[in-house]
């Protein structure tokens, strides 16, 4: 199936072809380096289809009607099948959070550069975030390392403005941001009035508790992060009081995913001993697309839906692939309790 897929990028890059220095070669390295990401994101299509195929087979050939005739039930022929199939389902979570987002990252690269675009991090789109005490703004971000227009508001334990420290440059380095000239707004209260005293500085160093890599990824979307990083997202707005819904959501749709895989390879079972085990190929093949597309499609709005009105993310991505699993089970031992 994973070959399928590959098939219809390489025709999506076709039109591309002959542009600067993407040649055919140029097509086929970025649709095999972009290959992993494709199996991992349509893991549960793949493996769905894959049990009608291969079943589907054995089903056509007689050969379960052998097997069934040796004594295996039908739900022990699905316990092997699963046990089989929990190999494919380490090999994608491996693929998913080791193996594509780097695989991914150099076949955008290769493109791009291919294509002739400039490849540059050189200046990229700014950001707010939240310090303990400290609210951080950089207005430029050059290469994730050095910000440009660098704003620290601090507030007091009362939650009201205390300072400000203002630079045109600042160098961040492990944990430590540092301020080049930077000039420093303190506000003290006297009476009803306000008054704001100026210093300069040529230097001023402040410790941060997020790191490169949080940096780095700030311009990702929660599904282009890796688990671990999800995590680490999670905890640090959490930790600063921020909203952390949809890394939340990803993180539990990432945790939940094994079970997914074998509630959708359960669906497919019914398939071939259900009551549309002597439907024509063809349509089990379209059912098969039309469910796991929906239920992919249930899982998205039900993320949707918990961010919307604030319930648990974990509830909404587990519950789908509750259903399916309890609705496949259920249908296949009633179906093996009748033979």
């Amino acid at each position: 199936m994973g070959g399928v897929y590959a098939l219809f990028n390489f025709i999506n890059e076709v039109d591309l072809i002959g542009q600067q220095n993407y040649t055919i070669v140029s097509a086929i390295i970025y649709v095999v380096a972009d290959l992993p990401a494709v199996i991992y994101s349509h893991s549960s299509v793949i493996i769905l289809l894959g049990c009608l195929l291969g079943l589907g087979h054995l089903a056509s050939t007689s050969q379960l009607i052998v097997v069934r005739s040796g004594g295996l039930s039908i739900m022990q022929i699905v316990q092997k099948v699963v046990i089989i199939a929990l190999l494919f389902i380490f090999t994608v979570m491996l693929l998913g959070e080791f193996i594509a987002p780097v695989t991914e990252k150099y076949a955008e690269s290769y493109k791009t550069k291919s294509l002739g675009y400039a490849v540059s991090n050189v200046s990229r789109q700014g950001f707010w975030l939240k310090n303990d005490d400290t609210i951080i703004n950089v207005k430029k971000n050059f290469g994730g390392n050095i910000f440009g227009d660098v704003t620290l508001i601090k507030v007091n334990d009362k939650y009201q403005l205390d300072s400000v420290f203002y630079s045109k440059k600042a160098v961040f380095n492990k944990g430590n941001l540092n301020l080049e000239k930077a000039k420093h707004y303190q506000l003290k209260l006297d009476g009803k009035l306000t008054n704001i005293q100026s210093n300069d500085y040529q230097r001023y160093d402040t410790s941060v508790s997020f790191d490169q890599g949080l940096i780095d990824s700030l311009k990702k979307d929660p599904e282009e992060l890796s688990s671990w990083e999800l995590y680490r997202h999670m905890v640090f707005l959490d930790d600063n009081y921020l909203a952390s819904g949809a890394f939340k959501v990803e993180l539990y749709k990432r945790l939940v995913k094994p079970i997914t895989l074998v509630a959708m390879l359960m669906m497919a079972m019914l398939f071939i001993f259900g009551s549309l085990r002597d439907a024509t190929l063809g349509k089990k093949i379209f059912l098969g697309v039309v469910i796991s597309l929906f239920f992919e499609l249930s899982s998205r709005i039900g993320g949707v839906i918990s961010l919307r009105f604030d319930y648990d993310p974990l509830f909404s991505a587990s519950v789908p692939t509750i259903v399916a699993l309890t609705i496949a089970f259920l249908l296949l031992k009633r179906k093996s309790d009748e033979v």
